[in-house]
């Protein structure tokens, strides 16, 4: 600190000719010389490239009627494997009412961005306070890590064993103890990082390989199974028909009457015999 220099009304400071800005870092010099960040002196925060103003996600949730008071957090979440930072909003309803997460997170993404947009709610009757009555924010994680389930599940339970590996992938991607298959996968704080994992365990667990796409266009277990069974269904028929062509050669069948394979416009394979009956068409 230079003690000849100079605060002016821009909250700059001035020495030696320079101006020089608060950027609200913490930081301090090592006995090396490098600067060691602290963190902020506001509630700015960094996740993942985005700088966040938790302010302002909270002045937006107490801007809805039935929101009484609201707290929003960066805290590290999930399973030992991928635990990493995210958002975290405590919220204390108004009196009598039946305010969801679900409902209070479709409100947020009508006023803020994606990255703004908590994944985690924790709905309270009051917020713990403070014996000078500000809010025990350390108390509130303790509130939100001690949750075995937060609110926003949409449920439901797995109806086939490739759902069950689904539900079983992404409760070990998301850290969640519990995971319904019509949950949205990026409701449940998956992003774009994870979505690569998600894929990566699909593969070496199910043997089915897909584009990262794939999970933004069907981001429920329900129906990312469903392309994942259909693409099952494609490969069985194609193991079938090597089956029935080295089937054809063992018993020396003449060509003239090998099954021979068609696609349909459903991409799904029939047989059919020259001379014989093919299986009959969808109907249009």
């Amino acid at each position: 600190h230079d003690e000849s220099g100079s605060h002016d009304e821009s909250g700059s400071y001035r020495a030696s000719g320079a101006r020089l800005y608060r950027s609200g870092d913490l930081a301090r010099y090592l006995p090396d010389g490098t600067i060691e960040f602290l963190g902020r002196n506001d509630s700015q925060v960094k996740l993942r490239g985005y700088r966040i103003e938790l302010g302002e996600i909270e002045a937006v949730l107490k801007g809805h009627p039935a929101v009484q008071e609201a707290v929003v957090l960066l805290e590290e979440r999930g399973a030992a494997v991928s635990r990493e930072k995210q958002l975290a909003a405590y919220v204390a309803r108004q009196p009598a009412s039946a305010l969801t997460s679900a409902e209070l997170r479709a409100y947020l993404r009508t006023q803020l961005p994606d990255y703004m947009v908590p994944p985690f709610y924790v709905m309270l009757d009051a917020l713990p306070l403070l014996p000078n009555n500000k809010i025990n924010r350390q108390a509130l994680s303790v509130i939100g890590q001690a949750s075995s389930q937060l609110e926003g599940v949409e449920g439901g339970e797995p109806r086939n064993p490739v759902e069950e590996a689904l539900v079983a992938i992404w409760a070990l991607v998301l850290g969640r103890e519990q995971v319904g298959i019509y949950d949205n996968f990026f409701d449940l704080g998956g992003h774009s990082l994870l979505i690569t994992q998600v894929i990566s365990r699909v593969r070496e667990s199910l043997q089915v390989e897909l584009p990262l796409r794939t999970l933004f266009e069907k981001p429920t277990i329900a129906d990312f199974a469903e392309v994942i069974i259909q693409q099952e269904l494609a490969q069985l028929d194609e193991e079938e028909l090597l089956q029935m062509l080295a089937d054809i050669e063992v018993l020396d069948i003449p060509p003239s009457n090998a099954p021979t394979m068609n696609r349909g416009a459903t991409g799904v394979s029939t047989f059919g015999q020259e001379g014989g009956m093919e299986a009959p068409s969808p109907e249009m």
